[in-house]
């Protein structure tokens, strides 16, 4: 079982690398493992896009400052 924190930790990588964009790959790497019948994987990427939804709504969009 990978932990919600390690989880986390993937996303935050896969924003760092890929940004706005990291969803995209994200899919593609879960598309890759369902086809490949690695079902844990599947669930393991469902979790990484779950959190990368939760990540990249919370980021501020344009240039305004938060206060």
């Amino acid at each position: 079982m990978v932990s919600d924190l390690d989880i986390y930790r993937a996303a935050q990588v896969l924003i760092r690398e890929h940004g706005a964009d990291a969803p995209i790959h994200a899919a593609m790497r879960h598309d890759e493992l369902f086809e490949a019948g690695d079902l844990n994987g599947v669930a393991v990427w469902k979790r990484i896009l779950r959190a990368l939804d939760a990540l990249l709504s919370k980021q501020p969009t344009g240039g305004g400052q938060l206060h």
